[in-house]
């Protein structure tokens, strides 16, 4: 019998999530895939599009792209003229992403960046981004968070929104100390943000937990 978690969790897919067909077809693949919970879960996503419909939000970036269902879901929320850097160091995985980007007719709002993504991240500061865009999500190796983190508030607007996918680690993060590197990454920066005047923030239980930080 399905615990109550599980019924809660069925009973909150059935009475409001809306996932486009696109989405469902890239979920369905992955599903077939050893490493399929490293997907952005579909509440999560359709979470980040309602946010950046109310933003109006039109250039983003994201860490980690895997097969690329998060971006998908951003894509096909972004204005025709609305522009995501990807980044991702997997051409295998990023290859099932461009698919599925070019089969939703949303490749040409999607600019993928193969290599380290601190590497793009300096980058976009040295070209003049500062301050210039809307979003970003976060979804890639732990260890590497706070600096995503600390470069997004450098190229955020003032109002710009981070998502930061698998803060809760499994509830791994809740003890007070141990744990392998990601464990102790995460688990700093949760500490970091929650105390972070630069930001609002909200820690919600999604998925592996997804947090929301506003750039003040």
């Amino acid at each position: 019998m399905p615990s109550f978690a599980e019924r809660v969790d069925d009973y909150i897919r059935a009475h409001s999530l809306r996932e486009d067909e696109p989405l469902k077809a890239l979920r369905r693949e992955n599903e077939t895939r050893p490493r399929f919970n490293m997907q952005f879960t579909p509440e999560s996503a359709q979470l980040v599009q309602m946010l950046l419909k109310l933003m109006g939000a039109k250039r983003g970036i994201e860490i980690g792209t895997f097969t690329g269902y998060s971006s998908l879901a951003v894509a096909l929320t972004l204005p025709p003229d609305g522009k995501l850097i990807c980044c991702d160091v997997s051409e295998d995985y990023t290859a099932v992403a461009r698919r599925h980007w070019e089969k939703a007719g949303v490749a040409a709002k999607i600019e993928l960046r193969l290599g380290p993504a601190i590497d793009t991240l300096d980058a976009l500061v040295k070209t003049g981004g500062t301050g210039k865009y809307d979003f970003m999500l976060i979804d890639a190796d732990k260890t590497g968070y706070d600096s995503y983190y600390e470069r997004g508030l450098v190229l955020l607007r003032t109002g710009g929104l981070f998502a930061i996918d698998n803060v809760l680690w499994g509830g791994a993060v809740m003890e007070s100390s141990g744990g392998g590197a990601d464990t102790k990454a995460l688990r700093a920066l949760n500490n970091k943000i929650a105390k972070d005047e630069r930001v609002d923030v909200n820690m919600l239980p999604i998925g592996d937990g997804l947090t929301l930080a506003r750039k003040r």
